[in-house]
């Protein structure tokens, strides 16, 4: 259970009470003695002897919503009237919609639009398929791909399920780089049928953003798109999260004045992010990870909980071959970086680390170490939480990166291009700027897309990875 007070469960409770002095006092009390948060409290009605007021109230999870209620229900005098949790009204009728770009104001524009003109431009575009990028949709397009198998923190919760995380991306897309994002929730698992999917219906998009697809399915899944596609394929969980670490531990290693190549770092979580993180970190430079899941550290001759992936990463790190649990891989870290699960360490573990430790705990929506009390013990601290500092989040990554792989006419996402993703998101927090609890833009900062795209599209074209 999360310890804090959250928008994501919040509720607007309309409530008719005594028009008398101390009488809201007593409401506001109430609530206060729940351990909730009030936000706007506006007038609804005004009678000569009640008032009629809606109360927006964070609180935080659905068990703490109901004890509200019920010390609500229980006050004297006060009427509840109606009860609206703000998060599913959010998102009633879904959060996106198609709108024409042309104007079809009469039959001049619809001879042009659709039926006898468009037949001019389909001949056009079918002789040269190239020019679909000059006159349709696709130049400005991603498909924002998921089977639903690894959603969020929530896991295999199916197509139906994933649907509003996806609209939610589409969002993002569209507000931060103007790109037309379409959900697309497959009802079909197995990797030939995704990848068959995903190439029958590529004509129409300039990229695809796969999403919450479960390891270890989504890196063949990746591989075999970027190998078969002429655009550009980027499995965000991986890549998005990768970049956006490495920006963060770049700025914070400058707060602590250590070296990626010198410092040793742990990271838990050998997920679709953890496997990117780790070949993301060792491209940029780092030379001692050790790498973690649930059974233990990662070695090579491990037999238990093993997978392809996890062989790799063992030929990759732990050049100690170290076999050892959780808190003891901590012993004179420097970093640790969370990619797992909530509350997997107590605060006072993290004094094993070296000196000036920086900690990510990534997990959503409960970090894998509380980062309050984690502040007692490390230099850096950051989360995947929009509550506390330094949030590290793929929505700094992925709207930049699509929008200069767009830009360049890019058909595929090169290293190159990921590593100057993860620079440009760093330099924007400048050198008299940086703090403990600043090492990395926010998500609202209007200048992390267009600083990202440059980035990407130059190194785009300095890779070869534009069409001529």
């Amino acid at each position: 259970m999360s310890k804090h007070n959250s928008p994501s469960y919040s509720l607007t409770i309309r409530l008719r009470f005594d028009r008398k002095p101390g009488a809201l006092a007593r409401v506001a009390t109430t609530i206060g003695f729940q351990e909730a948060l009030v936000g706007s409290i506006p007038i609804i009605k005004i009678e000569k002897d009640k008032v009629t007021r809606e109360f927006d109230i964070y609180a935080r999870d659905e068990e703490h919503e109901r004890r509200i209620i019920a010390a609500l229900e229980a006050l004297p005098g006060v009427e509840i009237l109606g009860v609206t949790d703000r998060t599913f009204a959010y998102h009633e009728g879904g959060k996106i919609e198609v709108v024409a770009r042309k104007h079809l104001g009469g039959r001049e524009d619809l001879s042009m639009a659709y039926t006898p003109g468009v037949g001019r431009i389909s001949l056009a575009v079918s002789d040269d398929p190239n020019l679909a990028y000059q006159y349709t949709m696709k130049g400005n397009a991603v498909a924002v791909v998921t089977d639903g198998t690894a959603v969020l923190g929530l896991g295999n919760i199916g197509p139906y399920g994933a649907l509003p995380v996806m609209e939610g991306k589409a969002m993002i897309f569209k507000e931060f780089a103007g790109i037309n994002a379409f959900p697309i929730c497959l009802n079909v698992k197995d990797v030939d049928s995704i990848v068959s999917v995903v190439k029958a219906m590529s004509p129409a998009f300039a990229g695809i953003n796969l999403e919450d697809i479960s390891a270890p399915r989504c890196f063949e899944i990746e591989k075999r798109l970027t190998e078969e596609l002429d655009i550009p394929v980027f499995h965000d969980d991986q890549h998005g999260t990768a970049i956006a670490v490495l920006a963060a531990l770049q700025n914070a290693l400058l707060r602590v004045e250590k070296e990626l190549s010198s410092v040793r770092i742990v990271i838990v979580g050998i997920g679709a992010a953890g496997v990117a993180c780790i070949k993301t970190l060792i491209e940029a430079g780092a030379t001692d990870i050790i790498a973690c899941d649930r059974v233990g550290s990662i070695f090579q001759g491990r037999s238990e909980g093993m997978n392809p992936a996890k062989e790799e990463i063992a030929q990759l790190t732990n050049r100690e071959n170290l076999a050892c649990s959780l808190p003891d891989m901590l012993k004179d870290a420097d970093v640790f970086i969370g990619l797992s699960s909530g509350n997997l360490l107590q605060p006072h573990d993290l004094k094993l680390m070296a000196k000036d430790p920086i900690v990510f705990a990534l997990a959503n929506p409960i970090p894998e170490v509380d980062p309050w009390d984690a502040l007692d013990y490390a230099k850096v601290v950051a989360t995947g939480r929009s509550d506390f500092p330094n949030q590290i989040n793929n929505a700094l990554v992925f709207p930049g990166v699509f929008r200069g792989a767009l830009d360049s006419r890019a058909t595929k996402i090169t290293l190159e291009m990921r590593i100057a993703a993860a620079k440009a998101i760093a330099g924007l927090v400048k050198e008299d700027e940086l703090a403990d609890q600043y090492i990395i833009p926010g998500i609202f900062n209007r200048d992390v897309c267009p600083t990202v795209a440059a980035a990407v599209a130059q190194a785009a074209k300095e890779s070869g990875a534009v069409r001529l």
